[in-house]
């Protein structure tokens, strides 16, 4: 299976490629993984709600760039489903048993994603009701990842 994870911004702290890495090698061995990173937009704070428009626009175009017409688009957002991490191995299985081979998540940034991209998506996945910073929302996918692959091989992970 190929995935994809498709973000705005870059890891600017040390401890988070690190972290990023550690989970791109344990991935290795299940699935080829490739991680896109798009230019965020400087963002000022107490926007309007214009500027914000515009800044994820910005941003939603050079997303756009990376998305792949047969891939299955998942985006990251705070008011889609929720799922245990059980289910989510689950439904990741199920997508491939029923022929998905590509896989793309997308993590937007500090102001979330444009409509366009949320209208594209085919699964609207939430990790939680809180709101993380997007740089570590992107360790919690691929640790979530691997999870689901390591409880679909039947290998033990932690409850």
């Amino acid at each position: 299976m190929k995935i994809d994870i498709i973000c705005v911004g870059r890891l600017k702290e040390d401890y988070l490629r690190e972290a990023a890495r550690e989970y791109e090698k344990r991935l290795s061995r299940y699935c080829k993984l490739q991680i896109l990173e798009v230019a965020d937009e400087k963002t000022i704070e107490d926007a309007s709600d214009a500027m914000a428009e515009r800044i994820r626009s910005l941003e939603a175009e050079r997303l756009k760039k990376h998305l792949r017409e047969e891939a299955c688009l998942i985006t990251l957002e705070i008011a889609g489903r929720e799922m245990s991490s059980e289910a989510f191995a689950g439904a990741v299985e199920q997508l491939k048993l029923q022929g998905t081979s590509h896989l793309q998540f997308v993590i937007g940034g500090s102001i979330g994603l444009h409509n366009s991209i949320i209208k594209q998506s085919k699964w609207h996945l939430s990790f939680s009701q809180m709101t993380f910073p997007h740089q570590l929302m992107r360790i919690i996918l691929l640790e979530q990842l691997y999870r689901s692959f390591r409880i679909n091989a039947g290998e033990p992970y932690h409850k």
